[in-house]
């Protein structure tokens, strides 16, 4: 896909603000596991905060596909200021844009858009992962209010977000059916922070566990209807993979750089190790698959734009490129030998931050089971061509 010229211009806006803002501090950040205050401000200034958000509700208005270069270029500096920015978009605004009504776009969809809030999503629980449906948060109606109990974990911005879009169980006979979602401001009573969890990569994003205890939400803030809330955490969590594909493809892209400007300086036996066959197999396989990754992207992105379906898609996109970070940040390591394991160079973090990109919003092998049902489902709807 060829870009448009306001696509580069996104693209070349937010790599400068990467490099100038985040990349010098982004190794320190990570050390500390330190949350980046600052430049999640500077980000929301500049609308990344709600890129795909229609500018009547104070967001940026853009098409998905400027939304995925931004969190790719922004990810090819720091993958922890790349989740938290797919979060609030992807998982949190776009669920008000969906399926908020004007009360709750207007009290807190703009304040999302504009970074003046922040969001976080909580679908998962310590007994049900990949298998959602056997949730056990429930929300049980009393007059004007839902009361809320149960924990949820793996919460990424659960501890500096100020609201969180929480799934929970209005009637346990329904099944899948029977699932709501709820805006759940985190200034509520009844809700408690588990402790921040100490991660392998993404570390200056916060991750926890939420628990809520006799947390009384009020009506309004049920999204939707009673019942629609798996539906819409699926339907949102498509959107979600082209953010978190996204971030992969920026981890990748950022290894293939380091690689290609490391293999050039760097001489062996007379020779730039950039010469070697071996160097130079891995850094086409880099090349060759990053490419793939970013058509496969950009194609699930165009498809949720003209507003045809894209699970399938969206799955190959984060199925892919988060293989594929993950190949390329492990060869980047094996290219820069000895000083690669070295956190100064910080092609280390590329690999740590990259493991999580097969994990989470759906492991690789859940994207795998999605893809072949639609594919199998592709066969066996297509016409017979009989042979004569």
């Amino acid at each position: 896909m060829i870009l448009t010229e306001q696509h580069e211009l996104v693209r070349s806006s937010a790599r400068e603000f990467a490099i100038k803002n985040l990349e010098p501090g982004a190794i320190k950040r990570d050390d500390n596991a330190e949350f980046p205050y600052n430049e999640v401000k500077m980000m929301g200034e500049l609308g990344y905060m709600g890129v795909m958000v229609p500018e009547q509700w104070g967001g940026a208005g853009m098409d998905t596909i400027s939304y995925s270069l931004i969190i790719e270029e922004i990810s090819r500096i720091d993958a922890s200021a790349g989740v938290i920015v797919s979060v609030n978009n992807s998982l949190v605004c776009q669920i008000f844009v969906n399926y908020g009504n004007d009360y709750q776009k207007e009290t807190y969809l703009k304040g999302l858009a504009s970074g003046k809030l922040l969001g976080a999503f909580s679908l998962s629980e310590p007994q049900s992962g990949s298998d959602a449906i056997n949730m056990k948060t429930i929300a049980e109606k009393d007059g004007r209010h839902y009361i809320l109990n149960g924990t949820k974990n793996w919460v990424t911005n659960g501890i500096n977000s100020d609201l969180v879009i929480v799934m929970a169980v209005t009637d346990q006979s329904k099944g899948h059916k029977g699932i709501s979602a709820f805006i759940v401001p985190k200034n509520l009573d009844g809700i408690s922070l588990g402790k921040k969890e100490d991660k392998l990569g993404i570390r200056s994003s916060d991750t926890c566990e939420i628990h809520f205890d006799n947390c009384r939400v009020p009506v309004e803030n049920l999204v939707n209807n009673e019942g629609e809330g798996f539906r819409i955490a699926l339907t949102t969590l498509d959107g979600g993979r082209i953010g978190i594909a996204s971030q992969a493809l920026g981890i990748a892209q950022a290894a293939l750089d380091k690689s290609i400007s490391y293999a050039k300086e760097r001489k062996q036996f007379g020779s730039s190790i950039s010469d070697f066959g071996a160097i130079q197999e891995k850094i086409s396989a880099m090349g060759t698959n990053i490419e793939a990754s970013r058509h496969l992207i950009y194609n699930a992105a165009l498809l949720k734009d003209l507003k045809k379906p894209f699970t399938k898609e969206a799955a190959m996109a984060k199925s892919f490129s988060s293989q594929t970070a993950m190949d390329a940040a492990t060869d980047c390591v094996q290219i820069f030998g000895g000083y690669g394991y070295m956190q100064e160079y910080g092609v280390e973090r590329l690999m740590r931050d990259a493991k999580i990109t097969q994990i989470y919003e759906g492991t690789t092998e859940i994207q795998k089971m999605v893809i072949a049902r639609a594919v199998s489902y592709t066969h066996l709807t297509l016409p017979t061509i009989c042979s004569v």
